[in-house]
C-alpha cells in the first residue's frame, strides 16, 4: 500500500508540471496569434498591390490569381493582454481595414531594425538569436523565429550575407 503523503506529493508534482505547461503554452499561443495578425497583415497588402497592378494592366495581358491562391478566412483571434510586447510588434485584427497604412508601416519596422543592427555590428559574423536580443526579441521561439525568417528574407535581397551555417554578416556595399 502506498503512504498517503506519497500520493499528495506525486499529486503536487504534477500539478506544478502541468502550471509549468501552461505558462509555456500561453506565451506560444500569444506569440503564433502575433505572428497570425502579420501574416494576414501582410496577405492583405499583398492583395491590395496585385489588384492595383492588375487594374494597370491591358487586358489582353491580364494576370489572374491562381484559384489555389484565393485566402482562407482566417480564425479571429481573441485579443490577449500582453504587457511585454513591444510597441512595433503588430496587434491588427484579421480583416481590419481602417488604419492598415499605419500596420503596414509597422511591419517593415523589424526589417529596418535588422538592418540597422548590421550597420552598426560591422563586418562581424553573428547568430539570428544575437540579432534577436539586440533587438529585445528573444522572449520566445516564436520572436526569434520572425527575426530568423526576416533575416532569410534579406540574404534573399542580398542586403544582407549568409557567413555560414546560422551564421549572417552585413552585406558589403
Amino acid at each position: 500500500m502506498v503512504p498517503v503523503t506519497s500520493t499528495a506529493h506525486n499529486i503536487a508534482i504534477t500539478a506544478e508540471s502541468l502550471q509549468e505547461d501552461l505558462t509555456r503554452l500561453e506565451v506560444q499561443k500569444q506569440a503564433l496569434e502575433r505572428e497570425l495578425a502579420a501574416v494576414t497583415a501582410h496577405l492583405g497588402s499583398v492583395q491590395r498591390a496585385l489588384s492595383a497592378l492588375q487594374a494597370l494592366m491591358p487586358d489582353a495581358v491580364s494576370v489572374d490569381a491562381p484559384s489555389s491562391v484565393e485566402p482562407t478566412p482566417a480564425p479571429r483571434v481573441t485579443p490577449v493582454d500582453n504587457t511585454t510586447e513591444s510597441a512595433d510588434e503588430s496587434t491588427a485584427t484579421p480583416g481590419h481595414t481602417d488604419g492598415d497604412d499605419d500596420h503596414v508601416k509597422s511591419y517593415g519596422k523589424l526589417t529596418e531594425q535588422i538592418l540597422e543592427y548590421f550597420a552598426q555590428a560591422g563586418d562581424v559574423d553573428v547568430r539570428a538569436r544575437d540579432v534577436a536580443s539586440a533587438l529585445g526579441r528573444d522572449t520566445d521561439s516564436g520572436s526569434i523565429n520572425a527575426v530568423r525568417s526576416t533575416l532569410d528574407r534579406l540574404v534573399g535581397s542580398s542586403r544582407v550575407r549568409r557567413a555560414g551555417r546560422g551564421l549572417y554578416r552585413a552585406a558589403k556595399s
